[in-house]
Parts: structure tokens; C-alpha cells; sequence
């Protein structure tokens, strides 16, 4: 399973333009289009999930710089998240 990165993505994009443009290359188990909290919003990137590993690296480079909804988009495999430490911040410390 390959997560790709979909970035400079138009707003007006649907989940169905980006399935279509990845679909020519394999199949697509999924399309998240990353949504602003505040405002409801794309924030003009999506990530999109293949099974194939060949298929999703034949994707990457066919799909980059291609045109979807419009706009030129850029394509790469997605990088893990670094995750955040979860230690607290030196609070709860008492006086003596």
C-alpha cells in the first residue's frame, strides 16, 4: 500500500477528479482531500492510497505536474508523519 501526496491542488477539485487521473494507472483504494477546520475549505492538498506499490510509483510520475480540475498539481509519495512527543511540559512540579 503506497499513500501519495497530491499538492497545489485547485479548491473546486472533487475527490471523483483526483480518483480519475490515478485510476488511468491502477486501482485507488482511497482519496482524502484535506479540509481547513475553520473555514470548511480544501487546503489544496490530498492524499490518495494504492494498493499496487508499481502502480502508485507509475501514477507519481504520470500524474505529476499534469493538470487536474485546472491547476497544475505535484505528485510524490507521501512522507510519515513525525510524531509528536507526548511528554508534558514541566508543569505539575511542586515547591518544597
Amino acid at each position: 500500500m503506497t499513500n501519495i501526496y497530491v499538492g497545489n491542488l485547485s479548491y473546486q477539485a472533487s475527490e471523483d477528479d483526483i480518483r480519475q487521473a490515478f485510476e488511468a494507472y491502477g486501482e485507488v483504494s482511497s482519496v482524502k482531500i484535506i479540509i481547513d477546520r475553520q473555514t470548511g475549505r480544501s487546503r489544496g492538498f490530498a492524499f490518495v492510497e494504492m494498493p499496487d506499490d508499481g502502480e502508485a510509483k507509475e501514477a507519481i510520475e504520470g500524474v505529476n505536474l499534469t493538470d487536474i480540475a485546472g491547476r497544475r498539481v505535484t505528485v510524490n509519495e507521501a512522507r510519515p508523519r513525525p510524531e509528536r512527543s507526548r511528554r508534558g511540559g514541566g508543569r505539575g512540579r511542586g515547591r518544597w
